[in-house]
Order: structure tokens, then C-alpha cells, then sequence
């Protein structure tokens, strides 16, 4: 098989690869941790908490050290799921596209598939872990405080965020990075500085990877119960003494169907708080009555509050990669060496002699699948049961070396272009629909293409030519990239003559959205929902943009730094 064939066949199932105690307890046996079948059909808590992912997690953790908690997640426990819990099953959860699955699929009406989690830990449990700071920037325009930050960045640190050990694959692209002059070197660093470093992970040297489920263990198990399988369907409100509206309570389902009531203690400090993320914090305000009036008055919801903002403002770093076949074998890795350059654009590496390895063996090809893989042979709208059969044999005769190489990805900062959600129907459990506008702004496309270039000076460097076949140029690269159905978008001819058109054509998520309850928009600098009492928002729907290279890091620390800022404030009015 040539060398174009062989590359071909290695994106089949390569790009999509990276894209997403002082009590004493440990994640398994969380004795707070329980079906939703469980559940009374009606309880009181000091503090309801909707969504047990990235941001809530750390959050219920805090609280709980003074108050009553309960903490409602959608999906089921992370612990006992090897395709979670293994670093060689990455992807398998993504490529899972069954109603028990802990990642939930999704298509932008932009045509660009994506994933949404649905499991306790949240993103955590889907991503490639890469794990790094804020920018001290950031962290100032946010009005945080920066002292605060750094002990909530640590709190998460000791729990969940670890060294890998770098081989010699990323090795070589670090040496490119500096040999083309994205420079100082900074070493081994969670900071987010320009240059070129070597970041954290939340996988540890076992390959097992920790998640935001995990910083439960720092919990108050007397204070605190976690419900799995309890999906919220509405937040109630009652007029409270000031004649402003207020939540007090909320109704979730269990998997049998049987719904619940959970209720606020009496007390004007009590809260309810929507961590459900991006998607699923603006479309549960809207579910229960707050959103754009005519956009509820057309789904028969009753309106609670007129907020045209909710659902506003949703973005998505786009991302774009070159593949990069190898003529020598390649460790696996998971995103660990990151260029940060001036123009915008974050440079990312990941490689591996064979990313389907585990998934292989079974048949199916995890992430890959031609079933449901974000990148493969089978374009989405035509994955009959013949044509995926077809092209599982094709795999499955392909020799080893059509899976050996890596690819480095860029993805540009911020980004600028903006777009919305709606909901679909007033079902919790079905998607939203949401458009990113992905390249709607001129910066964003030009950061794109600095992106691309620097890749292909990486690839033509001195310090990456060990793993580069001579004979394939970087057009060739370029083009069989574009070539190949990654998205729903349509495709242009010898899209490497421009690397606008290759951007635009090759775009992937990274499943980093964020927006959609913006501060300043939806909620205040305490994250509580604007003409509303006892509601907050505390995730990255909160976001004006992307923190640093990777968001998962910030998500947690907010989750932390919010509780830690909540119980203060509360405690010193007590």
C-alpha cells in the first residue's frame, strides 16, 4: 500500500482523537453517591446544584463542608467505565452513540459534530486531558482574585492534575516549535505563557485518568448527596417578599420516569445553581421560563422573565489539523507539549503507532468507527449497515503502518465569532440547536491560517524530520486532509492552493464551546442570573471567551473558587 493510501486509511482514525481528601472518601465508594430511583418525591436542601460535571463537582464539594447539598446529574457514575477511566480507550465513550453512553453527540447547524457530556465529572471524563491555567490576564478581566485563584487552581491540582512522561515524538515537535522560533522554552508548567512548554494532564502515570468526579472526595459526606440518572426539567419560582422573582425549587425525573420535587430550605441565602454547562444551562433557563419571550412563547412555555440574552453569545474554538504519517513508530500520546504563540493560535500535538489499538481488537474501532466517527471513510449521511460493514473490512485488512504517525492541531484563541441555541423541543434529554458561526470574523480566519503555517513549518523543520516521509509534500497533506468527510461541509478541489479555504473546510471542534449565559449578559460578577433571586450560573457558560489552551482546568478552579467566595460571604453574615 503507498504512502497516500496509507495516509488516507490513518485518518479514518486519527484527527478526531483529541479534538473534548479530607473526608476520606474515594470516588467508587462515595456513600453520598445514589441512583435517582432512590429518591424521595419530595425533599429540602440549604443548596441545589444542577449538573454534576467539570464545575460542579468541585462546587457541591465546598459547599457542603457548611450547608446541605444536592448535587443532580444526568448520566451515570464515571468509576468502573474502563473506555473512561484507560487512556488506551480514549475516544471509545465519544464514539458510543447509545442513550446509556456518557458523551451525548450533537451536529452544529454549522455541520460540525460535537459532544456533550453526560456523566458524573462531565468533560472530565471525555476529553484528552490536557490540563493548564489561565492566563494571569484573564484571571484579571474576570475581576477574580488572584490569590484566591491560585489556591483554588492548587486544591484541584492535588486531586486530579499530573506530569506525563514526554516521549520522543512530542520531543521532536517541542524542538520544532523552537526551531522555528516559538520561544522561550518554559518547561514543564500549568501556567499559560507565550512559547513553547510542556503542560499537565489529568491522566496519571498508569494511564488512568481523574476527573472532576474525583475532587468529591473532598466533600462533607454528611452534607452532601449526589443523585445520578436525575435529569432536571424545570426550575420553579415563586414572588418573594420584594415582589422580584425567585427560584426555590426544582423537578427532575428518574430513570423510571417518576418525577421528584427538591426544595429550598427556608432562608434568604439559599440558592439554586445551574452547572450544566454551555448547552445545558442556557436550555434549562429557557425550559423554565427564562429566555427570549417569543422564542418560549413558540415551545408554550410560560414566561417567567423576558431575557433575549440567554442562549446568546455560544462560541466554539475551531480547530483544524494536519496528519502526518510516519516512517518509524510512534508512542502514543495525548496533547502534552503546546506552542502559545503571539498571533493567536495554540499549537497542539498527538501521536501513536496505532490510536485504534484497543478498539481494534473488538472490531468496531472506538472513536474511529466508521459507525459514528467524527472522522472517517463514511460520510455521515450515507452510514448505511452495508457501507459501514464495507468499511470496517477495509480497516480491518489495513497493515499497522496505515496507523503510525501523529498530527499536530492548531486552535485559535478566544474566538470572536459568535452564534446561538435554541431549544428543539422542551424535553431536557434531546440537544438544543446550536450554531457557532465558525470564521464569521476575518481575525479569527486569519489566526487560523498563522495556525496552519506554523504547522507546516514544524513538519518542514530539522528537529521533526525523523518522522516525516520526504517524498509526501506538504500540499499533498493539506489536501488529502481537506478530502476527507471530517464535517457536513461542502468541499472545494486542491483546497491547499489556499489556506483559508482549508480552514474553513477542515474545521473541527475541540469541544471547547462555551457562552450562551454570559457574564455582564445573563448573570452578574457573582454569577447570579440577572433579574432573578436565589439562581446563579457557575460554569463555562459564563464565558466571554476560552481560558488558555485547554478550559477544563478554570471550569474546576471556578467551581471551587465560586463555593470558597459563597460559603465566606455567607459564614460572615451568620
Amino acid at each position: 500500500m503507498g504512502h497516500r493510501s496509507l495516509f488516507a486509511a490513518a485518518l479514518v482514525g486519527i484527527i478526531l482523537f483529541f479534538a473534548l481528601s479530607c473526608h476520606a472518601e474515594s470516588g467508587p465508594y462515595y456513600s453520598f453517591m445514589h441512583n435517582a430511583v432512590t429518591a424521595a418525591p419530595l425533599s429540602f436542601y440549604d443548596y441545589i446544584i444542577v449538573g454534576g460535571g467539570t464545575a460542579g463537582c468541585p462546587l457541591a464539594a465546598t459547599l457542603s463542608q457548611n450547608y446541605n447539598v444536592l448535587l443532580l446529574e444526568r448520566g451515570g457514575s464515571p468509576y468502573g467505565n474502563p473506555n473512561i477511566t484507560n487512556l488506551s480507550a480514549f475516544g471509545n465513550s465519544l464514539s458510543d452513540p447509545s442513550p446509556s453512553s456518557p458523551a451525548q453527540r450533537f451536529i452544529s447547524e454549522d455541520g460540525v459534530i460535537n459532544s456533550r457530556a453526560r456523566v458524573l465529572g462531565g468533560g472530565t471524563c471525555l476529553n484528552a486531558g490536557f490540563y493548564t491555567r489561565a492566563a494571569p490576564q484573564y484571571v484579571r478581566e474576570a475581576g477574580w482574585d488572584g490569590r484566591a485563584v491560585n489556591e483554588s487552581y492548587e486544591w484541584v491540582e492535588r486531586v486530579v492534575a499530573f506530569q506525563p512522561a514526554m516521549g520522543r515524538w512530542q520531543r521532536a515537535v517541542r524542538d520544532g516549535l523552537l526551531e522555528i522560533g516559538v520561544v522561550p522554552y518554559n518547561g514543564f508548567t500549568y501556567d499559560h505563557m507565550y512559547g513553547t512548554k510542556f503542560g499537565g494532564t489529568i491522566f496519571d502515570r498508569n494511564g488512568r485518568r481523574h476527573t472532576a468526579a474525583d475532587l468529591l472526595r473532598y466533600a462533607k459526606p454528611s452534607g452532601l448527596t449526589v443523585l445520578l440518572h436525575a435529569p432536571v426539567h424545570k426550575i420553579l419560582f415563586r414572588t418573594n417578599g420584594k415582589g422580584r422573582k425567585a427560584a426555590h425549587g426544582v423537578i427532575f425525573r428518574d430513570e423510571a420516569g417518576n418525577a421528584h420535587r427538591a426544595y429550598l430550605n427556608s432562608g434568604p441565602r439559599n440558592e439554586i445553581i445551574l452547572s450544566s454547562g454551555a448547552l445545558g444551562s442556557p436550555q434549562l433557563l429557557m425550559l423554565s421560563g427564562v429566555g427570549p419571550s417569543d422564542h418560549l412563547k413558540a415551545h408554550n412555555i410560560t414566561l417567567v422573565l423576558d431575557q433575549p440574552l440567554v442562549g446568546q453569545g455560544m462560541m466554539d474554538n475551531p480547530m483544524n489539523a494536519i496528519y502526518i504519517p510516519s516512517p518509524i513508530p510512534v508512542e502514543v500520546s495525548l496533547i502534552e507539549v503546546v506552542g502559545i504563540t503571539h498571533n493567536g493560535a495554540y499549537i497542539e500535538a498527538a501521536g501513536g503507532e496505532n490510536f485504534g489499538r484497543g478498539a481494534h481488537s473488538t472490531g468496531d474501532f472506538g472513536m474511529f468507527s466508521p459507525k459514528i466517527g467524527q472522522l472517517s471513510t463514511v460520510p455521515p449521511k450515507q452510514r448505511t449497515p452495508e457501507a459501514i460493514a464495507k468499511a470496517v473490512q477495509l480497516m480491518e485488512s489495513l497493515e499497522e503502518a496505515a496507523f503510525r504517525g501523529g498530527f499536530i492541531l492548531e486552535k485559535i484563541m478566544g474566538p470572536i465569532s459568535t452564534g446561538h441555541l435554541e431549544l428543539r423541543t422542551q424535553n431536557p434529554n434531546d440537544n438544543p440547536t446550536v450554531t457557532f458561526n465558525y470564521f464569521k470574523e476575518a481575525l479569527d480566519l486569519q489566526r487560523c491560517v498563522q495556525g496552519i503555517s506554523t504547522i507546516e513549518r514544524i513538519v518542514e523543520s530539522k528537529a521533526f524530520s525523523t518522522y516525516k516521509y520526504n517524498n509526501l509534500s506538504l500540499p499533498t497533506l493539506l489536501n488529502m486532509t481537506a478530502n476527507s468527510p471530517i464535517n457536513l461541509l461542502p468541499k472545494h478541489q486542491n483546497a491547499s492552493s489556499s489556506l483559508e479555504q482549508f480552514c474553513k473546510d477542515t474545521v473541527m471542534t475541540i469541544w471547547h464551546y462555551h457562552g450562551g449565559c454570559q457574564v455582564g449578559r445573563v448573570v452578574d460578577t457573582n454569577y447570579k442570573v440577572l433579574g432573578l433571586d436565589a439562581l446563579r450560573v457557575i460554569d463555562g457558560s459564563t464565558f466571554n471567551y476560552s481560558p488558555g489552551t485547554n478550559p477544563q482546568a478554570t471550569v474546576m478552579m471556578l467551581g471551587r473558587y465560586m463555593g470558597t467566595r459563597i460559603l465566606n460571604e455567607r459564614l460572615a453574615h451568620e
